[in-house]
């Protein structure tokens, strides 16, 4: 299902998304926006209502674009080493470059306790695609002989999922993009080499 918003509520939008990875949920206001996008707070109410509406549409669009992503990456990319680095790949070059220095997902996650429960299921419901979507390439990698697989296709998933947001935080933390290349890029080749050996 595709979200149509006019051009003003897509600015606003992406201004919220902006926002959301650099300070997470609790890190704008609408304020923050009014001033990016040169409009008033009221006026970002009639787009919409609260802010929970607003972070709640902005990560059903990521999780859009997630998706859409993924499944050409599947559609062109016909190896399982090559998927997973194409995967890499993107983040760490949004990384690199700073368009994205991390997913705003992995940054709601962190305050989920305290996002309100229309944003919470969002990003659960992100991670749960990303989990099948990661599990589907094992599976793949597995069956062909790809990857040497120590648990399930769900479990190695899993375990990538949470060495690719590791690396993101460690890439913030040390503020080094290239963290996340020395992290997630050998992970990738120890799932690889033992079944290339």
């Amino acid at each position: 299902m595709t979200i149509e918003l006019s051009p003003k509520a897509a600015e606003i939008a992406s201004s919220a998304r902006a926002l959301l990875a650099l300070g997470g949920y609790n890190g704008f206001s609408y304020a923050d926006i009014s001033d990016q996008v040169r409009i008033a707070k009221a006026s970002i109410h009639h787009h919409f209502a609260s802010k929970a509406d607003l972070v709640e549409v902005v990560v059903k669009l990521h999780r859009e674009e997630s998706s859409k992503g993924l499944a050409s990456l599947t559609e062109q990319v016909a190896d399982p080493v090559a998927e997973l680095k194409a995967y890499a790949d993107y983040w760490s070059a949004c990384i690199l470059d700073g368009s994205t220095s991390f997913c705003i997902c992995a940054m709601l996650a962190a305050e989920l306790p305290a996002v309100p429960g229309n944003v919470a299921r969002e990003v659960q419901a992100f991670f749960q695609d990303l989990t099948a979507w990661l599990a589907g390439v094992f599976k793949r990698g597995g069956a062909s002989g790809a990857f040497h697989l120590q648990g399930t296709p769900a479990q190695e998933a899993k375990a990538f999922m949470a060495t690719v947001y590791g690396a993101m935080l460690a890439a913030r933390a040390y503020g080094d993009p290239r963290t996340f290349q020395a992290v997630v890029f050998p992970a990738i080749e120890r799932l690889a080499a033992p079944a290339r050996q």
